[in-house]
């Protein structure tokens, strides 16, 4: 097992996924999983591309800073190993292309902590906006909404541990981190929103021994 901290920077803006509107999350996540036991919880900052045309997004805050939650870094991990297993025989992707199933081992292999993972805006940054048009063809044509979203400059920092339970996929995770540069965090990741850089990644080496582990783990 391996443990990494990981620190990245922003190379552009990034954008707010969670809906200002706790009711639009209500009624979203009601009619997508209407049994789930974490519902309060995501109605408060589930991240909803799908109603983004019914009102603005922005970040989930704790003591007036923003922040993201674990699930989007991992959310990008499986984003990332889909694009790279496009990129058969490169070396890039060398490692991410001999996992097979790279969704499993990331639910399954690959957590980060801690849950909310805070951002740090350069000194005297605010939280701006971003407003951009959504077009789609529906049977009645095209449709056109005005998306408008919360953004956190370039130059904000982020900092979190990727545990890996088994070496074997600690290359391809950083494969998926360095794919960063080319698609981001956030939404409008294919207009170059929430690209980054990582600035600093250092393996955690825990002090306690494996017997130890294994007797916490079997406690739960």
């Amino acid at each position: 097992m391996k443990k990494l901290q990981v620190t990245i920077e922003l190379i552009e803006e990034m954008l707010g996924t969670a809906n200002s509107d706790p009711k639009i999350h209500e009624e979203f996540i009601a009619s997508k999983a209407p049994d789930a036991a974490s519902r309060e919880e995501e109605v408060e900052a589930l991240g909803v591309e799908a109603v983004v045309e019914k009102g603005k997004t922005i970040f989930p805050k704790e003591d007036g800073k923003p922040f993201v939650y674990s699930y989007q870094i991992r959310g990008f991990f499986k984003a990332a190993a889909g694009f790279l297993q496009r990129c058969k025989g490169e070396k890039f992707a060398v490692h991410t292309n001999k996992i097979k199933a790279y969704k499993k081992v990331i639910d399954g292999c690959i957590f980060v902590e801690p849950r909310k993972i805070m951002i740090e805006m350069p000194e005297g940054a605010e939280i701006g906006d971003c407003q951009r048009p959504l077009r789609a063809q529906t049977a009645q044509g095209e449709r056109v909404a005005l998306a408008n979203s919360e953004t956190v400059p370039a130059g904000s920092r982020m900092t979190f541990v990727v545990e890996i339970e088994s070496d074997q996929y600690a290359d391809a995770v950083l494969e998926w981190l360095a794919f960063g540069c080319k698609n981001g965090l956030g939404q409008w990741r294919n207009a170059g929103k929430g690209r980054y850089k990582v600035i600093d990644i250092k393996e955690i080496k825990d002090a306690e021994s494996e017997v130890d582990r294994i007797k916490k783990m079997l406690k739960g």
